[in-house]
């Protein structure tokens, strides 16, 4: 009965402790704060009128 009861104990003890880190692990998490979502590469904006600014070959 003791080897029974100490194995009983053990597995409760390794539940509330994965659990312990779980919850850690996801209050760890939570308090990072978020990063800025900044673009590493920009695109200048096309015309508003829609040609472009360069001049297109003319057929001929």
């Amino acid at each position: 009965m003791p080897r029974l009861l100490a194995a009983f104990l053990t597995c409760v003890a390794s539940a509330v402790l994965a659990t312990g880190a779980a919850f850690g692990i996801v209050a760890a998490l939570n308090a990072t704060p978020e990063q800025q979502n900044v673009p590493l590469v920009t695109f200048p904006d096309p015309p508003a009128n829609g040609t472009s600014s360069t001049p297109s070959p003319s057929a001929g």
